[in-house]
């Protein structure tokens, strides 16, 4: 089973128009709503791939309401904390001339919210896959990440941290099963900037050292780099496509990796996966995602894959 964390879902409010005028009344071409957050989104995606998991985090109000619906209707299993005020965030993403974002603030998360979810982490089992992906809201503690990690150490739980700098270094000593770093963000990490392909696999080295068992380093158009926990490295090119969406397409690129090798358990029981038919599938997905207006589907991210 996968469970994702989001702890500040929101629901993207995504206009389209052909300019934006500050100062003035702008008139939309057309509009979407869907509902966001990294790990959100990596349910999303999994959906379409077949896995099952399932959504936690936190909502608030008549907005984290209409997420926990949204999602059912999607078909997702979640298991919400619903705190007692406030309101889960609208995020505002206008398509015009350039892209902007407004992203709202969400709602403040207490001591006694934060017990809840642990409880529910505490269901977990061997073998299962936690996704902790994204920022954390200032109402939580900075080591929230650690926190989570530390209480599910030695469990056999494969977890996967799509998170940058301090936040991604603190967590390495749990061993996690996936990073998904950028190139630039691989860069910040150890301070330096990174222009080579040896470059990026010095550096993905340099995590595995530290605690990372698969390290996946994304890098926009010139594909990716997987260090795998077998220390191989797989250099992958991108989809050929026209880029529609920026957002998601990293949430999508976890997802494919997660069901890629969940996708050779149920085939064979293999106890090493093919980590190259999962950095395929990963790079399927994220294409999927760049190449739509929304998360990608099936029937995309198949189509891209025959071509990789």
């Amino acid at each position: 089973m996968v469970y994702t964390v989001t702890f500040n879902p929101a629901i993207d409010y995504v206009v389209k128009m052909d300019s934006l005028t500050s100062g003035s009344i702008n008139r939309t071409s057309s509009e979407q709503i869907y509902h966001g957050g990294k790990g959100i989104n990596v349910s999303v995606v999994l959906k379409e791939l077949g896995v099952r998991s399932k959504a936690l985090g936190f909502v608030a109000g008549f907005t984290g309401e209409a997420i926990e619906n949204g999602l059912g209707a999607m078909g997702i299993e979640t298991d919400l904390v619903r705190l007692p005020s406030g309101n889960s965030r609208i995020n505002v993403k206008i398509k015009a001339d350039e892209e902007t974002e407004i992203n709202g603030r969400g709602p403040d998360i207490s001591g006694d919210a934060v017990e809840e979810l642990f409880e529910k982490l505490e269901l977990l089992e061997s073998g299962d896959i936690l996704v902790l992906a994204g920022s954390i809201p200032s109402s939580l503690p900075a080591d929230i990440y650690e926190r989570i990690l530390e209480r599910l150490d030695g469990r056999g739980i494969r977890a996967v941290v799509d998170a940058t700098g301090e936040l991604l270094m603190r967590v390495l000593r749990f061993r996690p099963f996936l990073i998904k770093p950028n190139n630039f963000e691989l860069g910040e990490m150890f301070g330096v900037s990174i222009e080579s392909d040896e470059q990026i696999e010095t550096y993905a080295r340099k995590l595995r050292e530290l605690g990372a068992r698969n390290v996946l380093v994304s890098m926009a158009g010139d594909g990716s780099m997987l260090v795998d926990e077998n220390g191989v490295v797989l250099r992958q090119g991108v989809c050929k496509g026209e880029v529609r969406n920026s957002v998601g397409a990293g949430d999508s690129m976890v997802a494919g990796f997660i069901a890629g090798v969940l996708m050779q358990e149920d085939w064979d029981d293999a106890q090493q996966p093919d980590y190259g038919f999962a950095l395929r599938l990963a790079t399927a997905a994220g294409g999927a995602t760049a190449f739509s207006d929304g998360l990608a589907e099936k029937r995309k991210i198949d189509e891209l894959f025959k071509t990789l």
